[in-house]
């Protein structure tokens, strides 16, 4: 009896114990300002909407939010991160990046765990970037981006800050860079990713006057489904255009000025409507010169309030220290480098053949380069001549007289057995595309590069349905009557 007594009284000082601590955390609780209490109610109100896929319109109430927990960002380091991003992204609708680029610098500095919200930070910083045409700094922030993801466990999204930064070397002409990063992005097919790997490889080739290719990796985007990107449509313009093509450019650059707004596609789209609209008259080139005009004036208005947000994010980089933790640092560093140092002599031999095996791995990657250069040029250089074999033999073909006679023109197997051995299995390719008999017959008609007169005559068909048929033909390949022939050729040389 006497010794159950004594459980009793331990587990009594125990809950004393126990209750002491609960209550010093509800005093804590307790002493917490309403302020800071109403920020975080709205901070909560604004995550809600934002996973609702909306935005927190009310901009005084998240701008106070944003004040108050500043002062208390020590305590509340992930209400205040959550704060930040939300009104930066409230003053980036409002058209004030220097403001914005504040608010996500801040957030970066939190000491928060939610790495997510970090991640979106970035995103955004590297968008600033982007827009103010500093290209290397938007690919760091987007390469942040991409590590806080990781570090979140968001594959998704961290594939998608991959793609950020492919596009970003893909602006600045960066092949190795470019394609190293979209092969990886390749692995996976996610969401609207193999999309946005195309626009990336179309941004390359466009930068790389590699037109045609541009051409065929941007229509991927543009043809897509519930896919509104006017980006993909201004590069197949400025393709067509760059080409002298300037019906196809006008006809993407009317495209772009009925769905964007940005303004630097604007930009780019009046400038084509303006020198190779030759269907528009005086008044309408005087128009479209007039709101190019006035488009430049706001990305004038626009840069410049970039470059300064810029400025505040290379400031940022480059800030002073607070050198009151300098020393606390130094006295640490001191016994670490003492015992470094020990470690370092013994291990010097083996510091030494890492960088032997540094130095080989450098001129490896040098040589893999420089090869990488020269299969490049053989590429383009083979691509040419296959590109001109070809037409050649198309001439040949088409002033032969008997050419109906040695194609087997009347029996559709053997004639495409014979297309198929002379342009690399060009039929056989189309009937993989669900093209009946008398389409396929056009299609080779068309490579041939026969008139419509001696097209009606081959098929025959009536002359004044060729252009329906060839039109029709062609938009079930993905392409446009126009661009048909030059469609035919690169899928011959592509095999």
């Amino acid at each position: 009896m006497y010794a159950k007594k004594a459980v009793p009284l331990h587990s009594e000082m125990f809950q004393r114990h126990h209750i002491f601590l609960v209550g010093v955390v509800c005093c804590l609780c307790a002493c917490t300002p309403h302020s800071v209490r109403e920020a975080q109610s709205v901070v909560e109100q604004a995550d809600s909407l934002w996973l609702a896929g909306q935005s927190y319109a009310d901009s005084a109430q998240l701008a106070q939010a944003y004040s108050t927990l500043h002062s208390w960002r020590s305590v509340y380091p992930d209400e205040y991160a959550h704060a930040c991003y939300h009104y930066g992204r409230l003053l980036r609708a409002q058209d004030d990046p220097v403001a914005a680029m504040e608010c996500f610098i801040n957030a970066t500095h939190t000491q928060t765990d939610d790495y997510h919200i970090l991640g979106r930070a970035y995103s955004n910083m590297g968008d600033l970037c982007h827009m103010a045409s500093e290209f290397s700094l938007a690919y760091d922030m987007y390469e942040h981006c991409a590590d806080m993801y990781l570090r979140n466990g968001d594959t998704l999204l961290y594939y998608y800050g991959l793609y950020h930064m492919a596009f970003e070397k893909a602006t600045v002409k960066d092949s190795m860079a470019t394609i190293s990063l979209l092969e990886i992005i390749d692995t996976i097919s996610m969401g609207e990713l193999p999309l946005y790997t195309a626009l990336t490889y179309a941004e390359l080739y466009v930068k790389c006057k590699q037109y045609p290719t541009a051409i065929q990796y941007a229509q991927k985007v543009f043809s897509a489904k519930n896919c509104n990107n006017t980006l993909s449509a201004l590069i197949i313009a400025k393709c067509y255009s760059y080409m002298g093509e300037k019906d196809s450019a006008t006809w993407y650059a009317n495209m772009v000025m009925s769905q964007t707004c940005e303004l630097y596609e604007a930009n780019n789209a009046l400038y084509i409507l303006t020198n190779d609209d030759e269907k528009r008259d005086k008044d309408g080139i005087r128009e479209a010169a007039a709101d190019r005009s006035d488009t430049q004036k706001l990305i004038e208005i626009q840069q410049s309030r970039l470059s300064q947000a810029v400025l505040i994010l290379e400031q940022d980089f480059n800030r002073k220290k607070d050198w009151r933790w300098l020393y606390a640092i130094l006295a640490t560093l001191m016994i670490v480098a003492i015992c470094l140092f020990c470690y370092i002599f013994r291990k010097r031999k083996h510091h030494l053949l890492l960088s032997q095996q540094l130095e080989h791995l450098t001129s490896a990657a040098s040589n893999i380069q420089e090869k990488h250069k020269k299969l490049t040029a053989r590429y383009q250089t083979n691509h040419e001549r296959m590109e001109e074999d070809i037409k050649r033999k198309c001439a040949v073909m088409r002033r032969n007289p008997h050419l109906t006679a040695e194609m087997e023109w009347t029996h559709y197997d053997s004639l495409c057995n014979n297309i198929d051995q002379q342009f690399y299995g060009l039929a056989s390719d189309l009937r993989k595309k669900q093209l009946n008999e008398t389409e396929v017959r056009l299609c080779v008609l068309v490579l041939l590069d026969m008139s419509r007169a001696e097209i009606a005559n081959m098929l025959p068909y009536a002359l004044n349905s060729v252009g329906k048929l060839k039109d029709h033909t062609a938009k079930k390949l993905g392409t446009t009557g126009k661009n048909l022939r030059n469609y035919l050729l690169l899928a011959v040389i592509e095999g």
